[in-house]
């Protein structure tokens, strides 16, 4: 069988083959990208791989050691300066509310079918990490998932199995989700709806959303990669420090992994704030931050671990359908309309990109409530994954 035995033609592999697909989607149209995404591809392809032996190398292994964290924090940084808290304020209370309601019930969800799913999710070591993964990609999108692979302990298969989990349930909920529209009437009337305030929040997001349209240069993409690839240096030396000072005062709990993300998490949404956040440039960036790192985190699991995805994707369904069940009493509680409680469960399950998918379902002006609500899930996944993992720990 053969197995690359040079690192560089390893990554070059990895983004070839990452890039190819994105090349695939774009230029093609296949209908297949619309069920299943290239980023999806990308990972069940190099599975393929790696379960053939291809990157079975020291040279594989020592490239993959040597680029995966110092990746994983950069794209972190990058991508969280997208997430000025600023601009959520365009929102109102009551979108944000909406939006924690959502994200509140996922971790209900999580948390009550976690103890009775445990021992059918395939006994993978740590399946607490993976589960805390998908709980922080369900509240901020695929980068948050990716970041808690280095702040938590999370078994490639078992992350594996999680992202099978995400991408059925996602593409069967955005399907129920936009079947729901002709129901909003129903559901707003049973739960007393308020949309008095509606298009004026929407009015703002989207001004705010259009302000930020820059193209940019050669120079706006390399000063971000020299200023992301610093920050994920420095930002591992904080985190070491981090851990030793926690470790000596007994709260050693705290890995150099986990001081390390909460250090560029906090670092990235202060930078938010700063011109930095207003940088061309930024969204690319992550976007191929977040495909180098998945295609290496797939390059180390195998394809057979596939096959406990069946468990996996019942509990996902299992979470969404409590979501479902406490969202209606919230909104009953509070009247939320079933425009902004779709909008924002999918901003939990997709993120800014697919978030506007259903708000303009509902009305073309809503778009930009959705990527604002998406913009609040990617700067808050990383301590709701954590979070997460504090209280599934508990379980074993």
């Amino acid at each position: 069988m053969f197995t690359i035995t040079n690192g560089f033609a390893y990554i070059a592999f990895l983004m070839f083959l990452a890039g190819g697909l994105l090349a695939l989607e774009k230029y093609t149209k296949w209908k297949v990208f619309n069920l299943v995404p290239p980023l999806v591809w990308i990972y069940v392809l190099n599975m393929v791989f790696c379960t053939m032996g291809v990157y079975n190398s020291d040279a594989c292994s020592a490239a993959y050691s040597g680029l995966k964290n110092n990746l994983l924090y950069a794209m972190i940084f990058v991508m969280l300066l997208r997430c000025d808290f600023r601009k959520l304020a365009k929102l109102s209370g009551r979108m944000i509310a909406i939006f924690l309601g959502a994200s509140a019930t996922l971790a209900i969800g999580t948390i009550i079918g976690y103890p009775i799913f445990v021992s059918s999710l395939g006994g993978f070591e740590d399946t607490w990490g993976a589960v805390a993964a998908l709980y922080a990609s369900w509240v901020g999108g695929s980068a948050n998932m990716a970041a808690m692979s280095a702040a938590l302990p999370v078994n490639e298969g078992a992350y594996g199995a999680a992202l099978a989990l995400d991408t059925v349930c996602y593409s069967v909920w955005i399907a129920l989700l936009l079947l729901a529209v002709r129901y909003a009437p129903a559901w707003n009337k049973a739960v007393n709806a308020d949309t008095s305030k509606l298009e004026a929040v929407a009015e703002a997001a989207n001004k705010e959303v259009a302000a930020e349209k820059k193209k940019a240069s050669a120079a706006d993409w390399i000063f971000m990669i020299g200023l992301s690839l610093m920050v994920s240096a420095i930002s591992q030396v904080v985190g070491s420090v981090m851990n030793d000072a926690l470790s000596s005062i007994g709260l050693d709990m705290f890995g150099g992994a986990t001081c390390t993300t909460v250090f560029v998490t906090v670092l990235g949404l202060i930078c938010a704030m700063t011109p930095l956040g207003k940088m061309p440039a930024v969204e690319e960036l992550s976007s191929v931050y977040l495909y180098a790192v998945v295609s290496l985190l797939a390059s180390v699991a195998s394809l057979t671990d596939l096959i406990e995805a069946p468990m996996w994707i019942v509990y996902g369904f299992v979470i969404l359908v409590i979501h479902v069940v406490l969202m209606f009493l919230m909104s009953k509680l509070f009247r939320w309309d079933l425009c902004m409680v779709s909008t924002a469960s999918l901003a939990n399950l997709g993120g800014s990109a697919s978030a506007p998918i259903v708000a303009t379902a509902y009305d073309a002006s809503y778009a930009g409530i959705g990527v604002l609500m998406g913009v609040l899930g990617a700067a808050i996944g990383n301590f709701c994954g954590l979070g997460m993992g504090a209280i599934l720990q508990f379980f074993g």
